[in-house]
């Protein structure tokens, strides 16, 4: 028995909301299967990856804590992947904004200004958008793949950053630890509930969500950004510049990613870290297609990951569950999302065989 995927005439609607639920089916089951097939009790690890980060009040928080930087690179990401300009190098860009926002108060220890910590954030865009140009360089004047140049570059950044942590900015009071001093108040970002961690990065990425949803939804700018990524000579014939394109998605991708990488080392962390990232930046990609590329999507499925984090973490404490297998999970809702989505625009029907 055979079958083939035909094109539809128009996308289904109901395929692109049920696409997202079979996905974490598909997940939950397969990951049961997993985690029976390494011992862990089953059951156990799965509730308590699903059910655990809802249950109380801090588990919440830490939640919203981790959706801040996902939400944040995932809009970011989204824009560039709809206009088929593919970043997967937010990881460096997050660290590279890191490091530029960090440099304010490694630089100026005692500076009490109230406007340090915005200005650490505007040093964090920078960062990341300075890193996402230099892909943009390279695909608009030597045609190489953002792909590849992204990526690489994410590995260059981490040097970089293991470089000043173990040299120049490395607190000599730290007894050894490759961190740099502890930030002052100032630098730190200001909470936004009180008795936890949250603090308004979660403000940040509301607010890149509202403005990802009026470009690509309502804005001129972001129907021209589709149109030279799916239809790239017919925006020629209609002046919309590729190389244009290019630039403004690897630009707000690294922008967003290197804020969220500001507000980590100005938020939780308080210093800069090796640990700045917990690879963000790759399951932000995971979050921009569970989401579907939409802006609303993308706050759901930001919330989603989030709590598979937490999950995640509790999982490994409760149920002994390996940190790895998190990652798995991760991977797996990525892939039956991808094959889920494929039914969006295309139905299987049952190839006709010829009579031998």
């Amino acid at each position: 028995m055979q079958f083939d995927l035909i094109r539809r005439d128009r996308a289904s609607i109901s395929m692109a909301l049920l696409a997202p639920l079979l996905a974490l089916l598909a997940t939950g089951l397969v990951s049961w299967a997993i985690f029976a097939a390494i011992g862990t009790p089953a059951g156990l690890a799965l509730w308590t990856m699903a059910a655990s980060p809802f249950t109380n009040w801090y588990d919440f928080s830490e939640v919203l804590l981790k959706m801040a930087p996902l939400l944040l690179i995932a809009q970011g990401l989204a824009i560039g992947f709809r206009a088929r300009v593919f970043n997967i190098g937010a990881e460096g860009q997050l660290i590279l904004g890191a490091i530029f926002a960090s440099a304010l108060p490694v630089w100026f220890p005692g500076a009490t200004s109230p406007l340090l910590w915005p200005a650490m954030m505007v040093a964090g865009m920078a960062g990341g958008a300075f890193w996402a140009g230099i892909a943009a360089f390279w695909r608009t004047r030597l045609n190489a793949n953002e792909i590849l140049v992204t990526l690489m570059l994410s590995l260059i950044a981490v040097q970089v950053l293991n470089w000043l942590l173990l040299g120049p900015w490395k607190d000599p009071a730290g007894f050894n630890f490759p961190q740099t001093a502890m930030f002052q108040a100032q630098a730190l970002l200001p909470g936004l509930l009180p008795g936890t961690r949250v603090n308004i990065a979660l403000l940040f990425a509301s607010v890149a969500s509202v403005a990802a949803y009026i470009l690509m939804q309502r804005g001129v700018a972001g129907y021209r950004l589709v149109v030279t990524g799916t239809a790239p000579r017919a925006a020629g014939y209609a002046g919309f510049s590729a190389a244009r394109g290019v630039w403004l998605s690897l630009l707000i991708s690294g922008a967003a990613a290197g804020l969220a990488g500001a507000a980590e080392v100005a938020g939780p962390l308080g210093q800069l870290q090796r640990s700045v990232s917990q690879g963000y930046g790759f399951a932000a990609i995971i979050v921009a297609y569970l989401g579907g590329l939409h802006p609303l999507g993308i706050v759901v499925s930001s919330l989603v990951m989030s709590a598979l984090y937490i999950g995640g973490d509790n999982a490994a404490v409760f149920a002994d569950l390996p940190q790895a297998a998190v990652r798995v999970v991760q991977g797996l809702l990525l892939t039956f999302y991808l094959i889920a989505a494929t039914l969006v625009r295309y139905r299987i029907v049952r190839a006709r065989v010829a009579p031998a």
